[in-house]
């Protein structure tokens, strides 16, 4: 026969400090453990959303990032432009793009420091191949003209980035005529400018990359295949999704510094829930004894009891879980080894998120209860009534 649940909810009921202390300990590792987690989802997110899989991204053989020595020469770009598969506009042009890349440093709002932050230069059907990326404020950089439109989360981030001000690099001071939203995309971490105005500054004769958009994403495959065997262009095609993927690992000093952080605390946390469990253990005693002699067996006893310590965790996660609310949606960044620049993203509270949190909850639960279960199921009834 097993022990009403209502028997559980009632004891931590009468020990509300020890239940609120314990909870509160379990919060806080859970707390760290979501932060951590929604951290790397939000940084999966900016990346995963960046990538077409109908788009191919040139690079020069060998290279794996648009700032890699090199590029694509003017006259690969004809090539490219002639390949079968590649969509076309309304106005029957091909989908490709001939981009370059340029870092430059700019001082936060805050006043905590310079940064470094990406450029991109594109002509305006490297706008036109990027349909999510929205403008919310000023107007698109004129061709020809040293103009470009920032990121609102560099707008948010960064100084001189307001409508108006200017920024200095190439042969000149660029304004800044435009704030576009790319949808928590890696773009959010980039300020785009006219590609022809950037090869005059800088006299550059080649592409950093080139963005090819086929018509499907099986057409993708064979462009990318093509573009990479063709021994006369010396060029890498890959697809633009698996790109920015590769771009996750910049996480993966978050994830490992956090992932220690949280097994210590969660190590601390069940301990803390095996006292308080092995607390009411001793204080209960001749209740556990007398539950015995009126019919429950040890193994309901041991069940009750871990059940217990699992109601108290999914307190704490749930406790964990609405301290880290707040804190959904806020911007953050980091430095991209790929682009060594800041990658800007947004804190992400996913469902898979949430659901590992509470598994994570549930694991310490069990851990801390599991012994002081243990203990109670076995002890000696007679020794227990005569305490």
């Amino acid at each position: 026969m097993a022990i009403p649940i209502s028997y559980n909810i009632r004891n931590l009921r009468l020990r509300k400090g020890a239940t609120v202390m314990t909870a509160l300990g379990i919060a806080l590792t859970v707390t760290i453990a979501i932060f951590i987690m929604a951290l790397l989802a939000g940084l999966r997110d900016a990346f995963a959303t960046t990538g077409d899989a109908r788009t191919v991204l040139v690079l020069r053989k060998g290279s794996t990032s648009e700032l890699a020595a090199g590029g694509v020469s003017r006259d690969a770009m004809q090539v490219l432009k002639d390949l079968p598969g590649i969509a076309k506009n309304s106005q029957g042009e091909p989908l490709i793009s001939g981009e370059n890349i340029l870092v430059i440093v700019l001082p936060r709002k805050d006043g905590t420091g310079d940064v470094n932050v990406t450029i991109r230069f594109l002509a305006p059907v490297g706008l036109e191949m990027r349909p999510k990326v929205k403008l919310i404020s000023g107007r698109w950089f004129t061709p020809g003209q040293r103009e470009v439109v920032v990121s609102k989360s560099i707008h948010e981030r960064f100084a001189h980035t307001n409508l108006g001000d200017t920024v200095f690099f190439g042969k000149g001071n660029w304004t800044v005529v435009g704030i576009f939203d790319s949808g928590s995309s890696a773009h959010e971490s980039e300020i785009w400018g006219d590609i022809n105005q950037i090869a005059s500054d800088l006299d550059r004769s080649q592409y950093s990359s080139v963005l090819i958009q086929a018509t499907d994403p099986a057409t993708a495959v064979a462009l990318k295949n093509r573009v990479s065997d063709d021994q006369r262009l010396k060029l890498n095609g890959m697809l633009e999704s698996d790109y920015y993927a590769e771009q996750t690992k910049s996480g993966n000093p978050i994830k490992f510094v956090g992932t220690v952080v949280a097994i210590i605390m969660a190590i601390g946390s069940c301990f803390a829930a095996m006292n308080t469990m092995y607390a009411a253990v001793a204080y209960r005693a001749r209740e556990i004894a007398t539950l015995r002699i009126i019919g429950f067996s040890r193994p309901s006893i041991l069940t009750s009891f871990v059940f217990e310590s699992l109601l108290l965790s999914l307190l704490g996660a749930l406790a964990g879980i609405v301290l880290m609310l707040p804190f959904n949606g806020m911007t953050t960044g980091t430095s991209n080894p790929v682009t060594f620049s800041e990658a800007v993203f947004s804190l992400r509270m996913t469902p898979g998120v949430v659901t590992a949190a509470v598994i994570f909850a549930m694991i310490m639960g069990l851990f801390g209860g599991l012994a002081p279960a243990w203990h109670a199921a076995r002890q000696n009834i007679v020794g227990a009534l005569r305490d």
